[in-house]
């Protein structure tokens, strides 16, 4: 199993490179980018705060690092048409030398949507458009010319070139539904959800159900999830942090029981950890020191 990063989209252009530079010069797998119009808000009323556009963030990163994938976790085809998103990933795929992965989700936040003036379905029918919208997806990317007609996106002897440098460029979907893990075995190259080792227990097995009914061999498709990640000094300051940490999307220890936390994800058939940069640290400084202190400490722990 191997480590990517996942620098928050509040953070500051500057931090951003740093943390991406670092990441390819450290021999970290992937920098992931959410793609989002504003922080989120229980309410869903709008709310304030810095937010960058995904794929201008990834283009930019593309052309300033050598080795690390870029994707985004994950692009909502609800305010994304899917041509003109599988053309920005195909663009990024360029810029980058073939290191673009296109992620995918059905859309899910409701501020964003209700600002914009952009529906957001109730989940049967959302499910419903995003099978749609990955379907047009993959054929744009792997056909020369695509028709087809449905609810919501029509294609009439679609040309789509270039095509990307990959062969294929990777589609990944994040999710636990049923619907959608079923689309993901039939569509995607990659699978992703959130949580602990045990929430990733479950989910892995309603993933190989759903892989089995879409004749899918499972090991034919990258794995991989996040957690947040806390990095505790002892002992005592672990056991603090676990009763007040977000129950099942969280992985609480010292570098040693990280390790051990890892090792049981990696048993999983987990072939990447995503590690956002959240809960590691006040300060673009601090942050960057935890990502250092893991790669040291943990990450090459792991086989």
């Amino acid at each position: 199993m191997r480590f990517s990063v996942w620098p928050s989209f509040e953070r500051p252009w500057s931090e951003v490179v740093e943390l991406a530079t670092w990441a390819d010069r450290a021999g970290m797998l992937g920098v992931w980018y959410a793609d989002h119009l504003m922080p989120n808000t229980e309410d869903g009323t709008p709310a304030d705060g810095d937010a960058f556009e995904c794929w201008s963030v990834l283009a930019a990163l593309g052309s300033i690092t050598s080795n690390v994938r870029l994707g985004s976790l994950v692009s909502p085809v609800t305010f994304h048409h899917p041509v003109v998103l599988a053309k920005r990933a195909t663009t990024v795929d360029h810029v980058s030398g073939g290191r673009a992965v296109l992620g995918l989700g059905a859309g899910w936040q409701v501020n964003e949507h209700a600002a914009i003036g952009v529906d957001l379905p109730p989940p049967g029918p959302r499910v419903d458009r995003f099978a749609e919208a990955i379907e047009i997806i993959a054929r744009v990317r792997d056909e020369h010319r695509v028709t087809t007609g449905g609810s919501h996106f029509v294609a009439t002897d679609l040309p789509f070139s270039p095509k990307p440098v990959q062969q294929p460029m990777p589609l990944l979907v994040g999710t636990k539904g049923t619907r959608m893990l079923r689309l993901t075995a039939r569509y995607a190259d990659e699978w992703n959800t959130w949580g602990d080792p045990d929430v990733i227990a479950d989910a892995t097995r309603e993933f190989e159900v759903a892989c089995e009914r879409e004749g899918r061999d499972p090991a034919s498709v990258h794995r991989s999830a996040q957690a947040l990640v806390f990095l505790a000094t002892d002992d005592a300051a672990a056991e603090r942090l676990r009763g007040v940490v977000p129950a099942g999307r969280s992985i609480v220890g010292t570098a040693s029981e990280l390790v051990d936390v890892f090792g049981r994800y990696a048993g999983l058939g987990l072939d990447e950890f995503i590690v956002p940069d959240f809960t590691l640290g006040g300060d673009a400084a601090a942050r960057l020191d935890t990502f250092a202190r893991l790669a040291d400490e943990v990450f090459g722990a792991i086989g």
